[in-house]
């Protein structure tokens, strides 16, 4: 995997599933654990923090993750936190990037909206300055808090209206949040101009990611591998190409999946389901965007001109503006081109 591990790294990418707050490094996590030690649980020593997290379940993963929410708790946390996150992405040769930022845990911890907003919007000028990273917001409603949640992210999305805001979500625990409650914030949403990408059929089956196109007007579905257990879903996302925003070692540390060989990754794809390949919280899980590359590459079986297909699928089923695409896709089929023959499986 020399080789392909190498094409990989310097292969220009976009990421379309990745959580501003899982996206914490182990580095920046335990510095903030550090600032507020003896008022939170979340280690700073990096053994400690590690250990920490190993996840039992997938209610197990949002408890932590939601201790380290506690940690971001004034707007230079916030600027940061995005800063650092930009650096991250930008080492991986990710050229675009839609991250999904969930305000509501800020501001509800003290936060103004306008200093939350303020401050990724000035993490993102200096990410595309210092970086090369062009950085986009979608605002997550967290599922768990209710539709109080939902009410305040909708204000705050369409109050404040970052430039770099063009989607709307929907994450958290799936299990006891029923998409359909979500449907008149969502629609609000779609005709504000904002994108439509809930979460769904992560833990749940089919019926929620059905629920999330019928209710929520999805364009996109956040992780989704339930698809795979309804072949009349998945021949619906192929013929309407609705992509999947698929993370497999997340998958994997959650207990969505009990192997990643069990994975069904190449079941949708093999039935015409578009799919891109992310990180959703890669610090958390112990991954990186280029480990998920070269994951999907093993469990499909795919050479350097694969991979370079799924980096192709990732931009064409991002929101970015043509040209944006135009040029990304360009990149990449220069990069390839000049490796061509280098890399083997």
């Amino acid at each position: 995997m020399t080789d392909l591990t190498s094409f990989i790294a310097g292969l220009p990418k976009a990421e379309l599933h990745v959580h501003h707050v899982g996206s914490a490094s182990p580095r920046i996590v335990a510095e903030l654990a550090a600032r507020h030690e003896g008022s939170s649980p979340v280690p700073a020593d990096p053994e400690l923090l590690a250990k920490y997290f190993e996840f039992r379940d997938f209610a197990h993963f949002i408890e932590i993750y939601l201790s380290v929410v506690d940690l971001i708790r004034d707007d230079e946390d916030v600027r940061l936190l995005t800063y650092e996150i930009g650096r991250e992405l930008g080492r991986q040769n990710v050229r675009y990037a839609e991250l999904t930022v969930t305000p509501y845990s800020s501001v509800r911890r003290g936060i103004a909206a306008t200093a939350f907003c303020e401050a990724i919007e000035d993490a993102r000028a200096s990410a595309a300055r210092d970086f090369g990273v062009d950085l986009r917001w979608c605002f997550d409603i967290p599922g768990e808090a209710g539709l109080a949640s939902a009410e305040e992210t909708l204000r705050i999305a369409l109050g404040e209206r970052p430039d770099g805001l063009i989607s709307f979500g929907l994450g958290g625990p799936e299990i006891g949040v029923p998409r359909p409650q979500f449907k008149p914030y969502f629609d609000q949403a779609r005709a504000a101009g904002l994108h439509s990408v809930p979460h769904a059929g992560e833990t749940t089956g089919p019926e929620t990611i059905w629920d999330a196109l019928r209710d929520l007007g999805a364009e996109r579905i956040g992780h989704g591998i339930a698809a795979a257990q309804d072949e009349r879903l998945m021949a619906h996302l192929a013929e309407h190409q609705i992509p999947l925003e698929v993370c497999p070692t997340s998958n994997l540390r959650t207990r969505a999946v009990a192997d990643l060989d069990q994975h069904p990754i190449g079941r949708l794809i093999a039935a015409g389901v578009p799919v891109s390949v992310n990180s959703d919280d890669p610090p958390m899980f112990g991954t990186t965007l280029e480990q998920e590359y070269a994951t999907a590459a093993r469990l499909l079986d795919l050479d350097a001109a694969g991979v370079a297909d799924l980096a192709r699928a990732a931009v064409r089923h991002s929101f970015r503006e043509t040209g944006g695409k135009t040029a990304l896709l360009a990149e990449i089929d220069a990069y390839t081109a000049a490796r061509a023959g280098t890399a083997q499986r």
